[in-house]
């Protein structure tokens, strides 16, 4: 894993983060560390242990799924308005996916001991968590009916949607070739896609 940069970024411009009650939120504040991280940088890579959860505030993450043949698909993505490493929280210890940085920026991190101990104290935090939880198995759910059925184009302005919404930004850097990765298409050159 390549060297994290320290920032100083308000880490209540996450969203989630952002709706703690002030008494929970001061709880976790001490262990809330900011972080930034450059574009494809992995911060979980398959059957690897979750140490942290991040809370993104400038900065997208992709769950991509790897496949035997080198390609990956993308199966959900994280931005300003959520979190990675949701199967920790739900007891699991390690990823069925990568987690990879889209666009580069900043997050904020919280050991995974912490915020679950937090998280089985019930209360606010569990079910901020958990109404998040399931407006994220939503995406993931929409993203696999969009895979199927939906044209590249159609699959191509969803996703951009998604990216748009999760920097609350309408201009981000991406190329052609990583748009391709994502959406689970050949990149075509020139004259080979006629």
């Amino acid at each position: 894993m390549s060297t994290i940069q320290s920032q100083s970024p308000t880490s209540r411009a996450n969203w989630l983060l952002a709706a703690l009650p002030t008494e929970v939120y001061q709880r976790l504040e001490p262990s809330l560390e900011p972080v930034s991280f450059p574009i494809h940088q992995v911060i979980y890579d398959v059957n690897e242990p979750i140490p942290y959860l991040y809370f993104p505030h400038s900065a997208t993450i992709s769950l991509v799924y790897p496949m035997q043949e080198g390609e990956i698909i993308e199966v959900g993505l994280v931005g300003i308005e959520g979190m990675v490493g949701l199967p920790a929280l739900m007891g699991g210890t390690t990823q069925t996916h990568r987690a990879n940085v889209q666009v580069a920026g900043a997050v904020t991190r919280i050991s995974t001991d912490i915020l679950r101990t937090e998280f089985r104290q019930g209360g606010e935090l569990q079910d901020l968590l958990l109404r998040y939880f399931q407006s994220f198995l939503a995406q993931v759910s929409l993203t696999a009916v969009s895979n199927r059925f939906y044209t590249i184009e159609e699959r191509l302005a969803r996703w951009l949607l998604l990216v748009s919404d999760s920097l609350q930004s309408e201009t981000f850097a991406l190329t052609q070739e990583f748009i391709s990765q994502m959406l689970g298409v050949r990149r075509c050159g020139r004259d080979d896609c006629r």
